[in-house]
């Protein structure tokens, strides 16, 4: 590896913080998960076990553009990879804040998958018009593999459903519309 090389490795595992990848990695190895990315201002991490014969993932290759097209390793690399990132626009755009009725927003505390109800077989768990108690759960968030159950965080009526079921969502994002009662 050149000196160059080295340097832009050694840059991107600084941005990542090296520690935060080896930790990363011992992760992925002692769960089933086999392929995960990350991204961190303009610098993405991809990493991607392939099948191991001894159960040891291969060791990680850190590989910039510049380099990419140079190493050609025997195995499936984990990789990290330094290109520009394009987010792809929301399936549904967040509404305005102006555009919302009055009340109080459950926001959407992670980026996943939101999921009205605990399966496709079983109603939502609320609708407009319900009432609800701080504490009730209203919806859950899929977010890597994981499902994240959304409770409220006070009471009221349900005014507005923001969001459609099995819609990706984004941190902060609004849900739904809460109107306390008084």
């Amino acid at each position: 590896m050149s000196e160059n090389e080295r340097n832009r490795t050694e840059s991107i595992e600084e941005e990542f913080g090296l520690s935060a990848v080896r930790e990363l990695l011992r992760i992925i190895s002692e769960t089933d998960v086999s392929e995960i990315s990350i991204e961190r201002g303009t610098t993405r991490l991809h990493v991607k076990r392939g099948p191991s014969l001894h159960h040891h993932a291969p060791a990680p290759m850190f590989v910039t553009p510049s380099i990419a097209a140079t190493v050609q390793p025997s195995a499936p690399p984990i990789g990290l990879v330094q290109a520009p990132v394009q987010t792809p626009p929301p399936a549904t755009p967040a509404p305005e804040p102006d555009a919302l009725p009055p009340g109080k927003i459950i926001a959407a505390p992670m980026v996943g998958t939101f999921y009205a109800a605990p399966s496709p077989k079983d109603p939502p768990y609320v609708q407009e018009g319900d009432i609800i108690h701080a504490g009730d759960r209203v919806g859950i968030i899929e977010a890597m593999k994981m499902m994240n159950e959304i409770e409220s965080e006070f009471s009221g009526r349900v005014v507005k459903i923001l969001v459609q079921n099995a819609q990706p969502v984004e941190y902060g994002q609004p849900l739904m519309v809460i109107e306390p009662l008084s």
